[in-house]
């Protein structure tokens, strides 16, 4: 609405003179100040129908001021600037009742259609948490670039929900960390956040994994053992690679999401699932439903809110900062101090990183662990670039891997999944059971379902066999192959 009086405190002269001229061309009183100070005698004094403030002033920190503000004027909207452009920043300003973050350098527009949008916006109080001072360091994501800029707002603002978020990106990106930053600096911070690797899990052991089993829920359940779900009760629930879940597995989890309730393998009585859920995926789950691999009403109920994570040739300006990160964990690490020259870093910037930030990562490391100049130059990142092995989208079976082989590596992937935990109780039972299933359908298949000569093929009792079948629940059809 025309005839506001908008109150605008920078450090910058520059930008007071730009707002100014360009705020009162739309018809608003515009007063500008230098210094916190001045804008919190403003504000306490009555004056103003909108603040616009800078982070960082010669006097007091603007997010500090936000409180005081919203404490005696809840219905005062808030805009932020900064150069200080951290989701850290963004986080910190949307918990304290900001009503928009906006990075610097900012488009004009932009902030103009903000200010009209904060003018016109229905008023309500803000709920504003008295939550501790957040660490400056040790920040879970970096970056500056617009990239990361819009991704910093879009978590700034589900910080304090618990929508059901869908991250989309490259393998290496860092989705995992973005699902961590909405843990750590939400509202389910408190609880726990559990990590589950769908790729990584034989999909005969996905439904006790997610949801855990009771005690003779099956051979080798000597005990009740919880699931993911029940271990995030509270927290959040990172569902990594949705893509690669099996379908049958998405029919049980799509229930839990519709009826907020599940049962445990065996059980039967409904445990309420209060936990937030974030999912993941490299892969196009578009593609996947056209292809019948991916239940389309799954897909629209987790992807409430798509994150797509840009890969690191997409945000090149980045990876100084990056670089200089990596460097700074070696040291914590015990490494010596390194440094890259300029033709060096700007060899970084223009190599493609079919690894993303993982492959960078990985490449800093080596280059503080193995290499003794403290200043590194172009030719050795030249050579290390060289010796660099494409990364591929997904591990592929040798083609001479035998059974013993393939068992093995699947397995090694299912513990990697757990990482320092281990497994739920009665994996052997479980393992047998995944390998049994397809041994006897195949050979029932093989012998056009004739029981007595699949028994005889398998050298199992007959008996046993019909046991096995019911237990395993294989459909027989005689006379098909």
């Amino acid at each position: 609405m025309s005839g506001s009086t908008i109150l605008v405190a920078d450090d910058d002269r520059a930008i007071r003179t730009v707002l100014n001229q360009a705020l009162g061309r739309l018809g608003h009183e515009v007063r500008t100040t230098g210094n916190a100070s001045t804008l919190w005698r403003w504000v306490s004094e009555g004056e103003g129908d909108l603040v616009i403030t800078d982070v960082v002033m010669p006097d007091e920190n603007g997010l500090d001021l936000i409180p005081r503000i919203k404490k005696i004027r809840p219905e005062l909207r808030i805009i932020v600037m900064s150069a200080q452009n951290t989701l850290l920043t963004a986080v910190k300003a949307t918990e304290r009742g900001a009503f928009e973050y906006l990075p610097k350098p900012f488009d004009l527009r932009e902030l103009v259609n903000v200010v009209e949008r904060a003018l016109t916006a229905a008023s309500a109080e803000a709920v504003v948490r008295d939550a501790p001072p957040e660490p400056e360091e040790q920040l879970p994501l970096i970056g500056r670039s617009p990239a990361m800029q819009e991704i910093y707002r879009v978590l700034a603002r589900l910080m304090g929900t618990d929508l059901t978020v869908m991250i989309a990106g490259e393998s290496g990106t860092g989705k995992e960390l973005v699902a961590r930053a909405l843990h750590d600096y939400g509202k389910r911070r408190s609880g726990p956040f559990v990590a589950i690797n769908m790729a990584a899990i034989p999909r005969e052991l996905i439904e006790s994994e997610l949801f855990g089993h009771e005690k003779g829920a099956f051979t080798g359940a000597a005990a009740r053992s919880p699931g993911r779900f029940e271990q995030a009760q509270g927290g959040t629930l990172f569902l990594d690679e949705i893509g690669d879940m099996p379908i049958e597995a998405q029919t049980r989890l799509l229930r839990v999401l519709q009826e907020g309730e599940y049962t445990t393998v065996g059980g039967r009585t409904p445990i309420r699932a209060d936990v937030r859920i974030v999912a993941a995926t490299h892969r196009d789950l578009r593609q996947l439903i056209r292809q019948g691999l991916f239940r389309e009403d799954l897909f629209y109920r987790l992807n409430v809110v798509p994150i797509r994570l840009p890969p690191l040739r997409e945000r090149r300006e980045d990876i100084p900062a990056l670089v200089r990160h990596f460097f700074q964990l070696a040291v914590q690490e015990g490494l010596p101090q390194k440094a890259l020259d300029p033709a060096a870093m700007e060899r970084l910037k223009s190599y493609r990183w079919p690894g993303n930030v993982r492959e960078l990562e990985n490449l800093v490391r080596r280059l503080a662990a193995l290499h003794s100049e403290e200043v590194i130059g172009l030719d050795v990142i030249e050579a290390e670039l060289a010796e660099a092995a494409p990364v591929p989208e997904a591990a592929e079976a040798p083609k001479s891997e035998g059974l013993s082989a393939a068992v093995e590596r699947h397995l090694r992937e299912y513990f990697s999944a757990h990482g320092k935990s281990l497994p739920a109780a009665g994996l052997y039972d479980r393992v047998l059971r995944e390998i049994e299933k397809p041994l006897i359908t195949l050979s029932l298949s093989a012998t056009r379902g004739n029981q007595i000569r699949a028994a005889q093929l398998l050298g199992l009792n007959r008996n046993t066999l019909r046991k096995k079948i019911r237990e395993l629940d294989i459909a027989v059809t005689r006379g098909l192959k």
